[in-house]
């Protein structure tokens, strides 16, 4: 009699049990990792039906795989977690379509709201587990709202995302798989927050295990703090249990996930590699019925330069890579190289409005600049001044577009003269309209004059770590030199940079603008509300924030884009919402507050050529959180 193998038998043994049950709907069979199998032959593990929920979720996005393999990925120094966050770790309630459409259920299966959108309910997945196999449910997320977002020991407020006019969420129980989210008012935006790297707070702590480190349930955690050298509890539930964007959420190896591999050689310390292995407990399966992932792990090398990575990535050493080697600049050394690294380039939506976006500080301390900076024509002017075929061609190798700023064409609330006015290179007509300022005079070095005397100079702060900024930069200066107005370029690093933006030390800064693909979640340029990155005016986010007792009142445009958006917030329907927006846009684009060069040419990665699944193009950005979004868990290699 011919011996079975029991790596291959065991899943059809499985499979049989379990359309026997009738719990695979429509699917053939059921299976597992051949490691898996073997582990509940041992007896090591739970069969495959008690680890998955009683419903998993079929992924049916690409086509079954097989399993095996591990892909090999790069991580830019100690403080790169965030590339792991977008690999593995965008697990939250809901998450986005493949083409960033919308949002579908996730850990959650289902969720409903009341008349005005202030309330949600989400029905989880029954039976769905953590990674050492003890159940998610309700109480997980009770924990982690309050007993950590809540408790300001832990945090002086709950997150931005999860609060309504000024007053944090409240979350209660209804039964162990389904859960209540309360808010002030109206929050028609939460599930695409939960969909967001910045949205998965409420289902990464599991109580079980997180909760020994907080003092409410643990009398002896002073025991623990000092064991860990920590200052206080919650630096030490830090560091055992992360937070979204923390390294230390990759540190710990004993920690439970509910992400498709988990951690076996952790991101700290003086870590050259980090592995992940595969979840057994992973909760979503293929339309066969296979366990996911098919991959049995994911390697980051721990690379300090980007040329390095760049060169690991021509070598084949590197099977998935957009992150560190994405710049335009990479684009013809990668394809020279791709037969010889057997890799596939890969094209990716860009979802940012704008690669170079020259912000005008509107509150700037030099007051007869600021009144200038508050001139239309003379922003018009500048815009004009701009060569931004010469900027597309030497800085993005002309694979970009002329644009200003606003929703891309793709989106539904897109703005043709949002993105377009003013786009022209017309250095006589920006000339005539200086002139016309009264900016005729001019120094012995060519430089316009103030009426009052004294050269108009622009102080602009760049960071020295971003090559392309610095490119644009470059010949920003150029295009305004020669309709007589000096750009003086301050260099620096990102902490500094970011500390002149603090103390408002600044009359122009650089930066790509985010709001191209999801304009209402990052609303940056078009309303002053993001704390330190509305360059247009910071101290008008603080008086947004403290409803005019701090800060400085904004212009009357941006008051009325800031009561409309307060009115966006609350919109109770899509058509409603949308209205608002477009006429947040619209005011933006009379008001044309900043100053766009070129629009994100198209981002560059690469895939092993045996590397299956992986969509052609897909959008890449942060909110979207690429690729985790086109579900790693299905890619698969073909022998």
């Amino acid at each position: 009699m011919k011996k079975l193998n029991p790596q291959r038998a065991w899943p059809r043994v499985v499979a049989g049990l379990l359309i026997a049950a009738g719990m695979w709907a429509g699917a053939a069979w059921a299976g597992e990792a051949p490691e898996l199998a073997a582990q509940v032959v041992a007896g090591k593990l739970p069969a495959l039906a008690q680890r998955l929920p009683e419903k998993p979720e079929v992924i049916s996005q690409g086509k079954p795989g097989q399993y095996g393999g591990t892909i090999r990925s790069a991580l830019r120094g100690n403080g790169d977690g965030n590339a792991i966050l977008r690999m593995i770790g965008v697990q939250g309630l809901a998450r986005w379509k493949l083409d960033f459409s919308g949002v579908v259920p996730n850990l959650a299966e289902s969720w409903s709201t009341n008349a005005d959108v202030s309330e949600y309910i989400f029905k989880l997945r029954r039976g769905l587990r953590w990674s050492d196999g003890a159940p998610f449910t309700s109480d997980d997320i009770l924990f982690a709202v309050n007993d950590l977002l809540a408790n300001k020991q832990f945090l002086n407020a709950m997150p931005a995302q999860y609060q309504i006019n000024d007053k944090p969420m409240q979350v209660d129980k209804i039964d162990e798989q389904t859960v209540r989210f309360r808010f002030a008012g109206t929050y028609r935006q939460f599930v695409e927050q939960l969909a967001t790297p910045l949205g998965q707070h409420p289902v990464m702590f599991p109580k079980h295990y997180c909760s020994q480190f907080h003092p409410k349930y643990n009398p002896k955690v002073d025991e623990l703090i000092k064991a860990a050298s920590a200052k206080d509890w919650a630096q030490l539930l830090r560091i055992k249990c992360g937070e979204p964007e923390a390294p230390t959420r990759w540190g710990n190896p004993d920690k439970p996930t509910l992400d498709p591999w988990v951690v076996k050689e952790p991101y700290s310390g003086g870590a050259t590699k980090v592995l992940m292995q595969r979840n057994p407990y992973f909760w979503q399966v293929d339309s066969k019925g296979q366990q996911l992932p098919y991959v049995d792990k994911v390697q980051f090398q721990v690379i300090s330069e980007i040329e390095t990575i760049v060169l690991a990535a021509i070598n084949g050493q590197l099977d998935f890579q957009v992150r560190h080697i994405d710049a335009i600049q990479n684009r013809p050394l990668l394809s020279e190289n791709a037969a010889k690294g057997k890799y596939t380039i890969l094209n990716l939506v860009p979802t940012p409005t704008n690669s170079g976006a020259l912000f005008l500080n509107y509150t700037t301390k030099n007051a007869k600049l600021r009144e200038l900076i508050r001139t239309k024509d003379f922003r018009i002017a500048l815009s004009l001044a701009l060569n931004r075929k010469e900027i597309n061609d030497i800085v993005y190798l002309g694979q970009g577009e002329p644009w200003q700023i606003g929703p891309l064409r793709q989106h539904r609330l897109y703005n043709e003269k949002l993105a377009k006015q003013y786009t022209d290179y017309d250095p006589k007509q920006a000339n005539a309209l200086l002139d016309k300022l009264g900016l005729a005079k001019r120094d012995g070095d060519g430089y316009r004059q103030y009426p009052s005397g004294g050269r108009i100079s622009l102080y602009h702060s760049v960071m020295v770590s971003s090559s392309q900024a610095m490119e644009n930069s470059e010949l920003i200066r150029k295009h305004f030199k020669d309709v007589g107005i000096e750009l003086v370029i301050r260099p620096a690093e990102r902490t500094l940079h970011y500390d002149r933006a603090k103390t408002n030390d600044y009359d122009t800064v650089i930066e790509g603008l985010n709001g191209g693909m999801d304009p209402t979640l990052d609303p940056r340029g078009y309303v002053a509300v993001h704390a330190t990155e509305s360059r247009q005016g910071l101290p008008w986010v603080r008086w947004y924030e403290t409803h005019g007792k701090e800060g400085e009142a904004p212009t009357e445009n941006m008051q009325k884009r800031l009561k409309l958006y307060d009115q966006w917030i609350g919109a109770r329907s899509d058509r409603e919402a949308d209205e608002l927006f477009r006429q947040i846009l619209a005011l933006c684009q009379e008001e044309f507050e900043i100053i766009g060069t070129v629009r994100n040419p198209p981002t560059t990665g690469i895939r092993n050529a045996k590397l299956m699944n992986v969509p052609e193009r897909f959008p890449y950005g942060w909110t979207y959180a690429s690729p985790g979004a086109t579900l790693p868990q299905q890619f698969y290699y073909v022998k």
